[in-house]
């Protein structure tokens, strides 16, 4: 059942303003398990507003500026549906079917947009996607699947904050999963079939999108690293991606009718973009946590893979800080392989090895490792069920309180002791094996040339005649690295000094 809006068509035309809620509110969605209610909208001011749910009605003035928010106390997780009903003077919103359970935000580019469709396990896994109690919010967006060309009018009048994401909430089945997310998807379904709570997920993925559209165009301005990525037209600014700004120039650079502001015309990859126009209004909308597939357009230069961790971090603080939850949850995905023949991806073990370092420093996340599952000639690997499942590991294993082992090995040290290199690991599981059975593959003393290593139950050793000052392990933008734990999850790319 869809929702509706009642207007007695009789009121004068000067008094009928609609009645709106924030675009994140339809039928079918799921709101936040264990934190305050908020519903929010916009009407004519100094109207009054009456909000109802769960046998509770709250009534607030409009505002001068035309919003009104009001809460409720918070809800235990709860399958059944509920309705939720909004009036003001003569006019009424109902939203059905809805549930209680835990709501996650899931952001990137287009490894994390890739859907359903394209995915290794399509076929079987349509047999297996009526989740009603797994909500869908998957907006489409301006300028989606459009590349190497001038956007239409059409495009263009929808580069603004209200217009550029349409969506509504769907129930998760064998149709509406199709154009979903499959890392989100396989995500949720994982976490539901393990916590039996509903879950809801709001998808935000752009294709290419570098992480500078997600961040406020604000925050990134009040910082003394990054004030630079918001100081002139983000087209012509050096700061930002190469590849991005290349791209942009190409949908937007000889349009003229785009809107724009101190940093230019409005973009997808525009800085803050995504942010304003997706991320903004949902702060006041209580989320689990958030996950995120992005990099590559980010990898492109050193520069950018360099500073990617403490862009990240200042992502992932504004966020906390936006929804006044210090501890939100915040797992992604580290990159996957990629050849260099038909791709720049010559700083992927770089970039990988950062992320690793961001996963270290970062509190409240995880990293799930997909180089395992990378392709050579293809920069969306195909099996997102894998990736999914990877972080959802990491949620049930840090969010949920779960006990298994979240992650592959990720190294603890490397030491020299009497002409042998050792090194030691986190999640071991049972111990250290290789994925194929094979020996051991993937490690150098100088990123380049590979040497011997051998796998002793839990560590790893290396002989050599004398003390090297790094050790490497997957340092290859496509890598042959093979080394496993006993739960046949993979060891990250890294760069470690020896002691």
């Amino acid at each position: 059942m869809k929702s509706f809006i009642t207007i007695l068509l009789l009121i004068p035309l000067f008094l009928s303003a609609q009645l709106s809620v924030g675009a994140i509110f339809s039928d079918n969605m799921v709101l936040q398990q264990g934190k305050p209610i908020c519903i929010f909208g916009k009407a004519n001011p100094n109207q009054m507003v009456a909000v109802s749910f769960e046998g509770e009605t709250k009534s607030t003035l409009v505002q001068t500026d035309s919003n009104w928010i009001v809460f409720f106390k918070k809800q235990a997780v709860s399958k059944l549906p509920h309705t939720l009903s909004i009036v003001c003077g003569l006019q009424k919103i109902i939203f059905e079917n809805i549930v209680i359970g835990d709501v996650w935000l899931c952001i990137g580019q287009s490894n994390m947009e890739f859907p359903m469709t394209r995915e290794l396990n399509f076929k079987d896994e349509k047999n297996n996607s009526n989740l009603p109690l797994v909500r869908l919010y998957n907006p489409t967006y301006a300028g989606k699947n459009t590349y190497n060309i001038a956007f239409s009018d059409s495009i263009v009048n929808k580069l603004n904050a209200k217009d550029f994401y349409e969506g509504q909430w769907q129930i998760c089945d064998s149709l509406t999963f199709k154009n979903m997310s499959a890392v989100a998807y396989y995500f949720g379904k994982s976490i539901f079939t393990s916590t039996e709570i509903p879950i809801g997920l709001i998808n935000l993925s752009i294709g290419g999108a570098p992480l500078e559209t997600f961040i406020s165009a604000q925050t990134l301005k009040n910082s003394d690293q990054f004030s630079n990525k918001v100081t002139h037209n983000w087209l012509t600014n050096s700061s930002l991606p190469i590849w991005v700004r290349e791209r942009g120039t190409q949908n937007i650079g000889s349009v003229s009718s785009v809107i724009s502001d101190e940093l230019g015309k409005n973009h997808a990859y525009k800085p803050g973009f995504a942010y304003n126009a997706g991320i903004a209004s949902l702060t006041r909308f209580p989320i689990k946590g958030f996950i995120c597939y992005q990099g590559e357009s980010n990898a492109q230069e050193l520069d950018r893979v360099y500073e990617y961790g403490e862009l990240t971090q200042l992502m992932v603080n504004d966020f906390r800080k936006k929804w006044k939850a210090s501890k939100l949850p915040y797992y992604f995905v580290q990159l996957s392989s990629k050849d260099t023949v038909k791709y720049k991806s010559e700083y992927w073990p770089q970039f990988r090895d950062q992320q690793r370092i961001l996963n270290e420093h970062l509190p409240y996340s995880g990293m799930a490792v997909s180089s395992d599952l990378g392709f050579k000639n293809d920069v969306h690997p195909t099996n997102k069920k894998e990736v999914g499942i990877r972080l959802a590991k990491w949620a049930l294993f840090k969010t949920y309180k779960m006990e298994l082992i979240p992650s592959g090995p990720l190294p603890i040290k490397a030491v020299f002791r009497n002409g042998t290199v050792i090194i030691s690991f986190n999640y071991l599981a049972k111990g250290l094996q290789t994925f194929d059975g094979l020996a051991l593959k993937g490690f150098s003393f100088d990123g380049v040339n590979d040497v011997i290593a051998n796998i002793e139950h839990k560590i790893v050793l290396i002989k050599c005649k004398e003390k090297p000052e790094y050790v490497y392990y997957g340092w290859k933008p496509f890598t042959d690295a093979n080394l496993i734990n006993s739960e046949n999850l993979p060891a990250s790319t890294f760069k470690i000094s020896v002691l």
